[in-house]
């Protein structure tokens, strides 16, 4: 049987927008560019994994400076709605890993040394990200200076609030006794866990009806935090299905270096208002 065809979809398309045209895959689909020689299969694999990685991350950096900016302007609403998008966004950045475990260690290492010292750690977006979520580390920009307009982004974001920084604000305009040592913080630096918070917070978790936007975003800010813990172990356990615990090729030590960031907390007073309830 023929296949029919919408009347309405036509093949003259000289003066429309196409879908070509509008995403510009002449660009996206030109960008894998392999350099084993000879061109070994799984190298593409390898490019685009990250690739779309890097392309979710640019989602991810989009959208938590949405929602730091909607906090700051009383929407808690649309944050909250922001930050289920950016869980979602989470979840497939992990779901990612599992075609990368099809690589195996034999493959790999049959084109690893084309990669030089080119790392993830390297990556802008991903240190933006973190600095977003408050891990903040004014170093981490000299791992960056060889490219300019990343280490200007990261100094950029570095100077700026937080997402949490803007949520405990937030929380303090609403009447929540956030000490003022905590608002005044120099948000260049890490939040620093402090026992005045927990009380304040465990104050929404006693009375959500009361509180129920802040006690909603908290959620979705556990939400976002509990799939980036879960994103980074994904990341430790498939570098050591795939290389084992080799040095990292940007220098770092790999597996055992990956491990440390595991537990890292963006969050820390929501996690022990948990054990404080």
């Amino acid at each position: 049987m023929a296949r029919e065809f919408d009347p309405g979809m036509g093949t003259d398309l000289p003066k429309s927008m196409t879908y070509t045209e509008y995403l510009q895959l002449d660009r996206v689909l030109s960008s894998q560019r392999t350099l084993s020689n000879p061109p070994h299969h799984d190298e593409l694999l390898f490019i685009i994994i990250h690739q779309a990685t890097e392309l979710w991350f640019k989602l991810v950096v989009h959208e938590l400076k949405e929602a730091v900016a909607r906090i700051q302007a009383d929407d808690l609403d649309t944050a909250s709605k922001i930050l289920s998008r950016v869980k979602h966004v989470q979840r497939l950045l992990f779901d990612q890993w599992a075609v990368l475990t099809t690589l195996t260690p034999t493959e790999y290492t049959q084109f690893r040394d084309v990669l030089g010292h080119s790392s993830g750690f390297q990556s802008v977006q991903y240190r933006t990200v973190e600095f977003l979520l408050g891990n903040k580390d004014e170093r981490m920009i000299a791992y960056h200076a060889h490219d300019a307009a990343g280490a200007a982004e990261l100094t950029e974001v570095l100077g700026q609030p937080s997402l949490y920084d803007v949520f405990l604000r937030y929380a303090a305009r609403k009447g929540l006794p956030i000490p003022q040592h905590v608002l005044d913080r120099d948000v260049r630096t890490p939040h620093v866990v402090d026992p005045q918070v927990v009380v304040a917070l465990t104050e929404i978790y006693k009375h959500p009806e009361t509180w129920w936007q802040l006690y909603d975003l908290a959620e979705k800010l556990v939400d976002v935090e509990e799939h980036f813990s879960l994103w980074r172990f994904r990341h430790m356990k498939v570098v050591a299905r795939v290389i084992g615990f080799k040095t990292g090729t940007g220098g770092s030590a790999g597996v055992p270096f990956l491990r440390k960031m595991i537990d890292h907390e963006f969050f820390p007073e929501l996690w022990q208002v948990r054990t404080a309830l």
